[in-house]
């Protein structure tokens, strides 16, 4: 259960992260609502899942899953330029990922 909360709120960090980005420094009042909204969220899952995984782990995951949907929807939108090596080095991240996930 830790680890499928652990996920949801690696999601949830691309969510907010994206939603700081759109906020405009907090002008916009929906992208702030919804940074909000997940930020908290997302915090509540990795201290959750800290519970019984090792924080270090938890915060590598947490962190990789949220760098690495974040960018891949920037890309995806084109907000940001997309590149041959930049997918290589996400999916590098989401390889590390998965191999925490793996050792644990």
């Amino acid at each position: 259960m830790s680890w499928m909360i652990l996920i949801v709120s690696g999601v949830l960090e691309a969510v907010w992260a994206t939603a700081l980005g759109r906020s405009e420094g907090f002008s916009r009042i929906g992208p702030s609502l919804v940074f909000g909204v997940a930020l908290i969220a997302s915090m509540g899952g990795l201290a959750y899942a800290m519970r019984t995984l090792p924080t270090g782990t938890a915060y590598a995951v947490w962190v990789g899953i949220g760098a690495a949907l974040t960018v891949g929807y920037a890309m995806a939108t084109g907000a940001e330029a997309a590149s041959l090596t930049k997918v290589l080095l996400i999916l590098g991240i989401v390889g590390c990922v998965v191999g925490l996930k793996v050792l644990h």
